[in-house]
Formats: structure tokens, C-alpha cells, sequence
């Protein structure tokens, strides 16, 4: 299991993630995190996955779905740096990937069921991982980042999203 990165294995921006995540066992809170989410997710009325907390903003089932569209996004990083792919990978824009998405159109058990699969298969990712590869790093959208910062990431990425269903959209 990876230890918490350091700060030169990420860019500044990630480190806003990197810091939620708690100390202690990355793969046990990251299956937390999946039974949560899963649980705040599939109780929601059709009215709470539709809202939206200010005009322009996205919607809670659009939220699940950037999710879920950066954990594709940052464990398939992790993969190539882990394997020590040093090919340089471009970033993305995730506001035409949540567009294009079309989440609000799919039914939210339909998101739900794609957001644990998507993350038992970082988990089987991760445990995967060799202890020597945790440190490899690549460039993705001209920054430097480290296998184990990645995966950091992705815990950080969803605690920080669910930070915001709760404060903004009340759910």
C-alpha cells in the first residue's frame, strides 16, 4: 500500500485533494468512500439528482459523473506511470467531458452501478500495484505527478466533491 506522497510528486493544485484524504489505509477508505457514496447516491429523490445549487452549475447526477469521469481519467494515469510509461499524457477539460456525458439523461442507479465499477476497478488497480512503483513518475498536462500522488488523488478528488453536494447542494 502506498504511503502519502510528498509534496514533490504532485503540482500545487492537487494538493488541495491530497490533503483530505485521512491518514491511515488508502484502500480501506477508498472502499468507504464507495459504500458513502453509493448509499448518499441511491437514496435521492428524482428532485435532489436534478438540482442544481446556482444557474450555470452542474447538477448533482452531473457531479457523480465527474466522479466518476476522473477516476477513469486519474487511474488510467496511475496505470501508465506505475508501468513506467514515460510517454507525456495530455490533460483534459472536464467541463466538455460532463457535457458530453449527457449524465442528466441516464437514470441515477445507472451512474451508480458505473461509479462502483469504476472504482472496484481502481481498487483491484491499486492492490495490484508493486511496492517499487509507487514513486514512477510521468507528466500529465505539463506537470509531473507520481503513481501513489495519483492515486491520493482520486480519494482526495471524490472527498472533495462530496464536500460540495453537502455545503451547496445539501445532500
Amino acid at each position: 500500500m502506498p504511503n502519502r506522497p510528498t509534496k514533490d510528486e504532485y503540482s500545487a493544485y492537487y494538493g488541495t485533494y491530497i490533503d483530505l484524504v485521512p491518514e491511515g489505509d488508502l484502500l480501506q477508505s477508498l472502499s468507504l468512500h464507495m459504500e458513502e457514496t453509493t448509499k448518499k447516491f441511491s437514496a435521492l429523490t428524482e428532485e435532489q439528482e436534478a438540482h442544481r445549487y446556482a444557474p450555470g452549475k452542474w447538477s448533482v447526477k452531473e457531479v457523480l459523473g465527474h466522479i466518476i469521469d476522473t477516476e477513469r481519467i486519474m487511474s488510467y494515469r496511475l496505470l501508465r506511470f506505475a508501468r513506467g510509461d514515460e510517454t507525456p499524457l495530455s490533460g483534459y477539460e472536464d467541463e466538455a467531458y460532463v457535457t458530453e456525458g449527457s449524465f442528466d439523461s441516464r437514470r441515477l442507479s445507472d451512474l451508480v452501478e458505473e461509479y462502483k465499477a469504476v472504482r472496484g476497478a481502481t481498487l483491484a488497480l491499486i492492490k495490484g500495484v508493486p511496492t517499487d512503483a509507487w514513486t514512477r513518475k510521468g507528466m500529465a498536462n505539463n506537470s509531473e505527478c507520481s503513481a501513489r500522488a495519483l492515486a491520493y488523488i482520486i480519494a482526495g478528488h471524490e472527498l472533495h466533491h462530496g464536500k460540495i453536494l453537502m455545503e451547496r447542494y445539501h445532500v
